[in-house]
């Protein structure tokens, strides 16, 4: 195995907690091994030709290997208990996917997550005692919260919604200190 590369790092084990910093890291992981296909799409090889080359050949097998190494990093960056629960799965997608629903719900329970979210970021304004710097980090948790549940969340869409609160927010500052 170690003449393809392949060599598993110190990455973080899912536990029960922080499932979506998790993935996110863990996708990361798996897309720079080329694991990430094999988890997502779930798709396998297409069979061997009875007359194959010794390169098609090659080719097959590491594509099959592919599964076994996906596998592999799913169940060792999850602990003891969290295997238990994937441990049948003879897929890596289906295990991506069990853990997934168990730890991200169901796609209309993520649906109501993101709802709330953006609802929030919507609603955000800059308190009164506060500084830029809270409101930003404020912003931010918000932000990546979202981004957490795989909705795109562009800079522009952050400086567009808030800036004009924040020069609001200045004005009232600069009048009433003034005075």
């Amino acid at each position: 195995m170690a003449s393809s590369g392949f060599s598993p790092a110190a990455l973080p084990v899912f536990n029960g907690e922080g499932f979506h910093i998790w993935v996110v890291k863990m996708r990361t992981y798996l897309q720079a091994f080329d694991l990430w296909e094999v988890v997502n799409t779930d798709v396998e090889p297409a069979p061997l030709r009875a007359n194959s080359t010794v390169a098609q050949i090659r080719q097959h097998a590491d594509e099959r290997t592919k599964r076994h190494k996906a596998m592999s990093c799913i169940q060792n960056f999850v602990s003891d208990v969290i295997f238990t629960r994937i441990m049948a799965c003879e897929r890596p997608k289906q295990a991506w996917d069990k853990l997934k629903e168990e730890f991200q719900g169901t796609k209309r329970a993520r649906q109501q997550q993101l709802l709330n979210l953006r609802r929030d970021f919507e609603n955000l304004k800059m308190r009164e005692e506060e500084t830029v710097k809270r409101y930003a980090d404020r912003i931010m948790a918000v932000v990546n919260s979202i981004r957490l549940l795989s909705e795109q969340f562009s800079e522009a869409r952050i400086v567009d919604a808030n800036l004009p609160g924040l020069i609001e927010s200045f004005h009232i500052q600069s009048s009433t200190r003034s005075t």
